[in-house]
């Protein structure tokens, strides 16, 4: 009985290979091919957090540090499918943020789907947070966190994936336990960057989406079909912080958390509602809206006048939120 040949089912811009018998094939290039702008000015190196799954993170600092400076988490996007902290669009951010903030930056890499489904990229960066715990107790600490960063002063942010990762890490510390287990680091505030969440019910701005949007609706599909545990819809807690089975968020002690959406983005609706909604249950949550701007502009241009706003918003805010005692 003649057997047709495997197919390809599901294709993320061109890196990532679903085929009809089950096989993953991803490509070792980036998707975003663009030249890495390193002018000698920050510092950078990989450090392995979990040997365990054999994951690392990029560390960066200025090159001339006269005083403890702030971490920065950076937690790529990419649909909880693709991106990496090698990729030059993430690499050329990362260069921006420790020099201009300026900022210690961990951009840490998780396990990707669908060869691993959430909660594994969630697992993950928690496992990085527990492990810079462990580099501020002292053990095996690395010299450049040890010498040049303030374990005070952490903001932890992310991009589309990374900026839903940021919640979930919001969540997951957002009490006194929460916080015990971080002792003795200290999460001043959240970025979410344009967060990537879902629900079944369409918003307008998902709606309308253009098909030739970086970011289209079938993209987003693909992304948590691919993502999410298998049998499970849009609006599971993972996707959706306000679905149906998802922890109510009313005891979250979120500290001051910033959302920036972009005006063109097909996720700004969903994450403005987000926003609205925690800030009814009396959280420190503000909006911040980039006019015609889409998805990811920050990294797609990092050298751009709204990229260079968007430093200057997180470098005010990482000062007003250091500026906060407890």
């Amino acid at each position: 009985m003649a057997t047709s040949a495997p197919h390809i089912v599901e294709e993320c811009r061109g890196v990532l290979l679903v085929y009809s018998n089950g096989a993953v094939v991803r490509s070792e290039n980036p998707s975003f091919p663009v030249p890495v702008h390193d002018d000698g000015s920050v510092e950078w190196k990989d450090v392995q957090f979990d040997p365990i799954n054999n994951l690392s993170l990029r560390l960066y600092k200025p090159r001339h540090v006269t005083s403890k400076l702030p971490i920065f988490f950076y937690f790529h996007g990419g649909g909880f499918c693709i991106g990496s902290r090698t990729w030059p669009n993430c690499q050329n951010y990362c260069f921006r943020l420790a020099s201009e903030l300026p900022a210690i930056v961990i951009a840490p890499d998780y396990r990707l789907a669908p060869e691993h489904r959430l909660p594994a990229a969630i697992d993950d960066s928690i496992a990085c947070l527990l492990w810079l715990q462990k580099q501020a107790a002292g053990f095996n600490s690395d010299p450049w966190l040890l010498d040049y960063a303030d374990f005070k002063r952490v903001v932890v942010s992310g991009d589309s994936a990374g900026g839903t990762i940021a919640h979930h890490l919001a969540v997951r510390f957002g009490s006194a336990s929460g916080r015990a287990d971080l002792e003795p680091v200290q999460i001043k505030g959240y970025v979410q960057l344009m967060p990537f969440f879902g629900g079944v019910e369409r918003t307008r701005s998902e709606a309308e989406c253009p098909k030739d949007a970086f970011l289209n609706l079938e993209l987003n599909d693909r992304y948590w079909r691919l993502s999410l545990p298998i049998g499970t819809n849009f609006d599971h807690p993972f996707a959706n912080p306000f679905g149906q089975d998802s922890p109510p968020l009313e005891p979250v002690e979120f500290p001051p958390t910033l959302v920036v959406v972009g005006e063109c983005d097909l996720l700004t609706d969903r994450s403005v509602d987000y926003a609205k909604r925690l800030k009814q249950l009396g959280k420190p949550v503000e909006v911040a809206e980039f006019k015609g701007q889409q998805h990811g502009f920050f990294t797609i241009n990092p050298w751009s006048e709204s990229s260079a706003e968007l430093m200057r918003m997180l470098r005010r805010f990482i000062e007003d939120v250091s500026a906060r005692s407890g």
